[in-house]
Order: C-alpha cells, then sequence, then structure tokens
C-alpha cells in the first residue's frame, strides 16, 4: 500500500469522464487500498479514482469508521434535502455551502465484482454524491451555492 499523489483543482482530468471498471483484479485491489491509505493520511472522508490520477469508476468512503469502497456506483435513490459546509481534497483550505440529498442508495459493486446496494444518510449521503460527481467531471465548486473563507 502507498500514499498517491492527489490531483488538484486546475488539473483538466478532474473535468473528465471515468471509465467502467472491467477487471477486477490485483490491480484494482491495490488501487482501492493506495486510495484508502491516502484519503486517510489527507483525513478526508471520501476520494475518487480521478483524484489519485486513475480515470476508473472506483471509489472509497469512510464515515464513522465505516469503510465502503463503492466500483461502477451509482445512485439509484435520493430523499431529503440538507444544506452544509463542503470541502474536497483537491481544494486544499476551500469550502463551500453545498445543497446534497439527505439520504441515498447506491448500487455498486465490491472489489471482486460482485453487486450490492448501500445506504446512507446525512455526512455519508453527502459523501457518495460527492465522489460520485467526481466520477462524471463535476466537482462540488459548480454547485456551490457559496464559498467560505476560513
Amino acid at each position: 500500500m502507498a500514499i498517491r499523489n492527489i490531483v488538484k483543482n486546475g488539473d483538466g482530468l478532474l473535468r473528465k469522464k471515468s471509465r467502467v471498471v472491467e477487471q477486477f483484479d490485483q490491480r484494482l485491489w491495490t488501487l482501492l487500498d493506495d486510495m484508502t491509505d491516502t484519503m486517510r493520511k489527507a483525513d478526508g472522508a471520501g476520494l475518487a479514482a480521478v483524484q489519485v490520477g486513475v480515470l476508473k469508476r472506483a471509489v472509497v468512503v469512510e464515515v464513522d469508521d465505516q469503510l465502503i469502497e463503492l466500483i461502477n456506483p451509482v445512485i439509484i435513490e435520493a430523499k431529503g434535502k440538507q444544506r452544509g459546509a463542503e470541502g474536497c481534497l483537491s481544494f486544499p483550505g476551500e469550502w463551500g455551502t453545498v445543497t446534497r440529498p439527505m439520504h441515498v442508495t447506491v448500487k455498486a459493486q465490491d472489489r471482486y465484482g460482485k453487486e450490492f446496494t448501500v445506504s446512507g444518510s446525512e455526512l455519508m449521503a453527502r459523501a457518495f454524491c460527492h465522489e460520485l460527481d467526481h466520477l462524471d467531471g463535476k466537482l462540488y465548486v459548480d454547485i456551490a451555492e457559496e464559498m467560505i473563507k476560513e
């Protein structure tokens, strides 16, 4: 496992759409492990593969010590609304006020290719939405109602 460099704001890679993961092998498992280590070292709640320079539809999210790996994820249900401060490891020191669903359900595959669904509320829902947006080249600053100064 290794700490990877996080792609920062201004790098055009963050605006690219990620490709579907088709190979569930050691290379993917290493990527997921490295993403988890990188996210934890940076004190984040989530990280998309594109943020470490890999255009694959893979995300790791960790909220309340619950680590979830999502491969080829799709939000299949969203309910309610929450409005709050949101940041991004690719935008260090920046925060914005963003409205997201209060509860989401995601359909994805695990590191072995097995399909599953997972639901999350509050911060977990926010993290799912934020990271899945990265897979389509969308950034939280695109939907921020206002930017917050530190």
